[in-house]
């Protein structure tokens, strides 16, 4: 197997691809760093198919990531936990915390059952381009920088797992994503947003760097009103109908959709020669709170 002779694997998630590799193994980790052209201060999530791998992860686990780990595991949420002796220090950027999700996609539990060790990965896409969410759009950035693509369907989700620092006396949302804040907090009260510029170095993916950006420049957009000189190298996604139509555009019927489709569209828009992409706002509420954090990353404003 690709994992056991240090090479890289993408992988299908419900979230989006991910690259991986033994995340004991620091040179097949080196390898997902080269091949994504990927900031070595930018800590990766461990990937696990066991609640057992978390005594070689974690130093401990506070009470509150228990409560997080029987309500939300396996699924779209990562776990950022104190970390182990043993968690070489590349995968944390340095950091004394590990970041552990469990995916629940089928195809990335039978691999990491079969890899038989803990997984590092990040997103199986350049560094700072849209996340690929199809094997297609991993092939496209990465064709002949790693092993073995495997392939599944499209990620159901579309957007990044929702990241929780559970080291301090309150946790906190890092990154937001389909775990709603609104259902973190059911959980844990207390439960809050991250303030970026209060933290001294990123515990998560997706904090520091420009990320999800396509090619084309995006305008975010309160209203279909706003879009102005719309040509045949305009795009639009949103879940209102512009009128008139523009040449290149995705209508969505509800903000799932909406997350599910952007990264695909971004690329899309990309091969189709698009110079700008309108994307439409949406109230910053369940999924929509992360949707709108991918669209301010990818249109810069941060």
């Amino acid at each position: 197997m690709f994992i056991a002779k240090g090479e890289c694997v993408a992988f299908p998630t419900e979230t989006v691809y991910g690259l991986g590799a033994n995340v004991f193994d620091v040179t097949a980790v080196k390898k997902i760093f080269e091949a994504k052209g990927r900031p070595s201060d930018n800590p990766l999530i461990v990937h696990i198919a066991h609640d057992s791998e978390l005594a070689l992860l974690a130093q401990r686990i506070p009470d509150v990531a228990h409560e997080f780990i029987q309500k939300f595991f396996p699924g779209p949420l990562t776990l950022v936990l104190p970390k182990s002796k043993f968690v070489p220090s590349i995968v944390s950027a340095g950091l004394n915390s590990v970041a552990v999700r469990m995916p629940s996609h089928s195809v990335a539990q039978a691999f990491l059952r079969a890899a038989g060790v803990s997984i590092a990965a990040p997103s199986a896409n350049l560094s700072g381009k849209p996340s690929a969410t199809s094997w297609r759009a991993v092939k496209e950035d990465l064709d002949g920088k790693i092993s073995c693509i495997l392939k599944g369907d499209d990620s159901p989700i579309g957007l990044e797992s929702t990241v929780v620092d559970c080291t301090g006396k309150v946790p906190l949302v890092l990154r937001t994503g389909a775990i709603s804040l609104e259902q973190l907090q059911a959980v844990h009260a207390r439960t809050a947003l991250a303030n970026p510029k209060k933290t001294a170095a990123p515990k998560s993916p997706g904090m520091k760097y420009t990320h999800y950006a396509p090619t084309a420049t995006v305008v975010l957009i309160d209203s279909v009103d706003e879009i102005r000189r719309a040509t045949k190298k305009s795009a639009y996604i949103g879940l209102s109908m512009p009128s008139p139509a523009l040449h290149f555009q995705k209508i969505c019927m509800s903000l799932e959709e909406y997350a599910q489709s952007l990264f695909s569209f971004f690329r899309d828009a990309d091969a189709a020669g698009v110079t700008h992409i309108y994307c439409e706002c949406v109230p910053e509420q369940g999924i929509g709170r992360a949707l709108m954090d991918r669209l301010r990353k990818a249109s810069s404003r941060l």
